[in-house]
């Protein structure tokens, strides 16, 4: 069990000392740098670096987590301690304290340079969900489902951080059933969709798959994702082929990458899995993660998913992503897709909370959706279990619609 940090009001914040994650920041007239979130404050650790405080072989005083994630697991772990040991040991607090910054002074930023993008599917709860939606008469679940993680390939270069507006996509689509062609015009069904997304530290050759077994040597850390759909223009241009323009015109992600290595008392037996899968996706450990998620509308919760539901779990994930010989990069941000449950309140995307537009969702300020709206907030933020009882935070990422260009 951790100890209690010296840092006023971290205990029980949900960023006290067992979870450090990992972020970039800027103040203004400063060069962006790597800092911890600890309590109310980031923890400098370009500063702590040139103070002699923490090992640093160039790692901190970058506009980037990518130097030091690539640096590995032994390093992340030693680092960890470290800063264990600085933020509980009172006789270091007079040369930290200087290094603490008020994270109300503070822009964060897009914590890695994302290498590449790809999405999942790994919701049984969503996958049938959609499946009954769009296949009433038919299985709601593809006969592949249940064999491997589905997945598709989206774009790094619009994965943006939180705080970011995000502007209503164009493209082609269907406004009314029954139409014999598609018009040109803004997306009418815009959603979001509440996922979990893991980043890529040590990268793998080409040709070598990563086993289940090596997660914790490759991946550093985990932080959240919001991976926004244009439905009207997924429905017409995934025919046969997977998702192209209805989800590149942005992704979205938390500023706060959690480590791996602080989500271990999070990590509960995944739901069974049949029929069993084939031996590169087995594993012998229990990677389902306990994570509480809520999703809010204009700073209204309408959904809470449960992300310990979630079938296929991340270490599989990985291991099919690579299974092909598709090397790692420094960077790869890999996310879990939509994040579903049971109940209607477990739902992790408008298409399910408001069955494709035909129920649609009373807001506690009187106004309904069936998707998005210009001017909506969609805030996304989760919790785990921390390994001193006290739940850690995962910070949330937000964001604001626009209206479409002209």
């Amino acid at each position: 069990m951790t100890s209690e940090s010296w840092v006023a009001g971290s205990a029980g914040s949900g960023f006290g000392v067992d979870n450090l994650p990992y972020g970039v920041f800027s103040r203004r007239g400063e060069l962006p740098r790597v800092g911890v979130a600890i309590g109310a404050h980031v923890l400098d650790l370009a500063g702590l670096a040139a103070a002699g405080l923490v090992d640093d072989r160039r790692w901190f005083a970058s506009g980037s987590l990518n130097a030091f994630m690539a640096a590995g697991r032994a390093a992340w772990q030693a680092n960890r301690a470290r800063l264990t040991e600085l933020l509980t040991d009172e006789t270091y607090r007079d040369r930290v304290e200087p290094h603490l910054v008020p994270r109300a002074d503070v822009e964060l930023l897009r914590p890695v340079e994302v290498a590449d993008y790809v999405d999942f599917f790994s919701s049984e709860h969503h996958a049938a969900n959609a499946g009954r939606i769009f296949r009433a008469n038919g299985d709601p679940l593809p006969p592949n489902w249940k064999r491997l993680p589905v997945a598709y390939h989206g774009r790094s270069g619009t994965v943006y951080v939180s705080g970011t507006p995000v502007v209503r996509p164009c493209g082609q689509r269907f406004t009314a059933p029954g139409e014999a062609e598609p018009s040109y015009g803004p997306s009418l069904r815009l959603d979001f969709e509440a996922e979990v997304g893991f980043v890529a530290g040590v990268p793998s050759p080409p040709g070598r798959r990563v086993g289940t077994e090596a997660f914790r040597d490759h991946v550093f850390g985990f932080l959240l994702v919001n991976d926004w759909s244009a439905r009207d223009i997924q429905s017409w241009e995934s025919r046969p082929l997977g998702p192209f323009l209805a989800k590149s015109f942005a992704t979205s992600i938390s500023p706060w990458v959690v480590p791996v290595a602080a989500l271990e008392a999070a990590r509960v037996t995944p739901p069974a899995q049949d029929p069993p899968p084939l031996p590169y996706l087995r594993c012998d450990e229990p990677w389902g993660l306990d994570l509480s998620l809520e999703i809010l509308i204009n700073g209204h919760v309408v959904a809470r998913p449960p992300f310990a539901l979630m079938y296929w779990t991340s270490p599989q994930q990985l291991a099919h992503a690579t299974v092909n010989g598709a090397s790692l990069r420094t960077g790869d941000l890999f996310a879990s897709g939509t994040v579903s449950g049971p109940k209607r309140e477990h739902r992790g995307c408008l298409l399910e909370l408001t069955w494709n537009g035909t129920e649609p969702l009373d807001l506690a300020d009187g106004t309904r959706r069936a998707y998005l709206e210009d001017g909506d907030t969609v805030t996304i933020r989760a919790t785990a279990p921390g390994a001193t009882g006290a739940p850690l935070s995962f910070g949330e990422v937000t964001a604001t619609v626009l209206p479409a260009m002209p």
